[in-house]
């Protein structure tokens, strides 16, 4: 951290989620080596599909490369057997948002069991796989459907998926949240119409051709500009120069952004070193930041809870910490009752609130991950069944999801303003009254943590911190 910045209650957090889609014909090779470990230095998530080299077309090189915000149009797919159906996108978006926050409290599962810091976005994994699901088909389609809980009504579940993106892209905030899809797909491959309107009306997923086969490096430099930009050049690059194939026919693009202060602040000079007991039991140093006010809190025997707000009050921190041997006892509460629980039973008081600051990335090779919570089909090159992306009668490939990737990063410090401060002092009782007992919560141990979007409730993204200082 730079030691110009002023303490802050900011959080920045970026995400990027990559679906490579790569067809099975003859791509034994490549498929181990997208199965067995994702490519090296890449910085942020991918899914592939391959070809066999003997089915690479000829065409030259894409000369369109993209200016890293916007997305040259995509020519060459064919038209849907099927017709278009429109979907009405001002309902209600609890049926998305439930059925995310089902698959983040049950990844977090998949996760917990490490002594390394955890932190993953549900939104942003859900909506990358949420769009590769419109193309799924048959037992690969069930398969997905039951590990996001995806609904299967068509209208239900992309018609709240719009909704909720309405509702998480504020045109007007004191922070910055933006959330944003797109789709790279080989040029003159037959891809469903269908398919990509949808993603783009209902997904903001607008496709772009690319030249995967023809000229990999300038595409793998067009997704990067992109990346760069939706992500404030905090990523400038994405893909390494290397770790796109020519086999490569289509990457889906997920990016979360979000920058803001809280809503009451922490005092810098109140920031000392303490001591922090880690999950491996060794006691190690960490800057601790200070702040006694009112905040949403609640007490069990088993844990204590604490709501940090940000500025506007649209998102919030939600701290859970487990009281000393009690860390499997709550995470088994939290994976029954979910975090809305929680949250509803959070009531104002007087908090004197502890809490490190930290600030670290993650990187998922998700394969065997989501395999293993129940959609193997969709990463088996000879079953994969994705035949509502593209025409079959056009090509043998078959196509099949390669590598999901996720990471994330992010980095909690101090910074009010002064309008928050002065709320905190017009909240202050009377010199008169006996002044109450502040509640401690001294999060000197690992604790669980979320950002909840208030207004639906959504988990946006969930974390355990180990160790503040790696």
């Amino acid at each position: 951290m730079k030691k110009n910045q002023k303490g802050s209650a900011i959080l920045a957090i970026l995400i990027v989620l990559i679906l490579a889609i790569a067809a099975a014909i003859g791509a034994g090779w490549y498929a181990y080596r997208f199965y067995s470990a994702p490519p090296e230095n890449i910085d942020m998530p991918e899914i592939n599909f391959s070809a066999s080299p003997e089915l690479l077309d000829e065409n030259p090189p894409n000369e369109n490369e993209g200016d890293g915000e916007t997305i040259p149009e995509a020519e060459g797919s064919v038209a849907s057997p099927e017709t278009f159906v429109e979907y009405e996108t001002g309902q209600d978006s609890s049926p998305i948002v439930n059925a995310a926050n089902q698959f983040a409290l049950e990844l977090y599962g998949e996760y917990k069991n490490t002594d390394e810091n955890l932190f993953f976005s549900p939104h942003s994994i859900s909506s990358a796989l949420q769009m590769t699901y419109e193309g799924a088909r048959g037992k690969t389609a069930a398969e997905m459907r039951s590990v996001f809980h995806f609904p299967e009504d068509n209208a239900a579940r992309i018609g709240s998926f719009a909704k909720f993106y309405e509702q998480i892209n504020p045109q007007s905030a004191n922070y910055r949240l933006s959330t944003a899809n797109a789709l790279w797909a080989q040029t003159d491959y037959p891809f469903d119409q269908n398919y990509l309107k949808t993603a783009e009306i209902y997904y903001h997923g607008k496709a772009a051709n690319l030249d995967f086969a023809g000229d990999t490096e300038n595409s793998r430099k067009t997704i990067n500009e992109w990346v760069s930009g939706k992500t404030m050049q905090k990523i400038p690059e994405l893909f390494a120069a290397g770790t796109l194939n020519p086999l490569t026919r289509l990457v889906l693009t997920n990016a979360v952004y979000f920058k803001g202060k809280w809503a009451t602040p922490f005092e810098e000079m109140l920031t000392q070193e303490k001591d922090f007991t880690a999950s491996t039991g060794a006691k190690i140093k960490c800057q601790m930041m200070n702040i006694k006010d009112d905040f949403g809190y609640a007490q069990t025997a088993d844990y204590q809870a604490l709501e940090l707000p940000y500025e506007d009050n649209d998102l919030s921190m939600i701290v859970v910490l487990p009281e000393n041997g009690k860390i499997e006892a709550t995470e088994k509460e939290l994976a029954a009752a979910g975090l809305g629980n929680v949250k509803k039973s959070l009531k104002n008081e007087l908090v004197n609130v502890f809490l490190p600051k930290f600030k670290f990335d993650t990187s998922y090779n998700m394969n065997q991950t989501l395999a293993k919570m129940g959609m193997p089909a969709a990463f088996d090159d000879a079953n994969a069944d994705f035949s509502g992306m593209y025409d079959k009668t056009k090509t043998p490939e078959n196509l099949y999801i390669g590598l999901v990737i996720h990471k994330a990063y992010i980095d909690v410090y101090e910074e009010g303003t002064e309008a928050a401060a002065a709320t905190g002092v017009a909240m202050q009782p009377t010199a008169a009254m006996e002044p109450p007992q502040a509640k401690i919560f001294n999060a000197n141990r690992p604790f669980i943590f979320a950002i909840v979007h208030n207004q639906t409730g959504a988990i946006l993204f969930m974390g355990k911190v180990n160790d503040p200082t790696k």
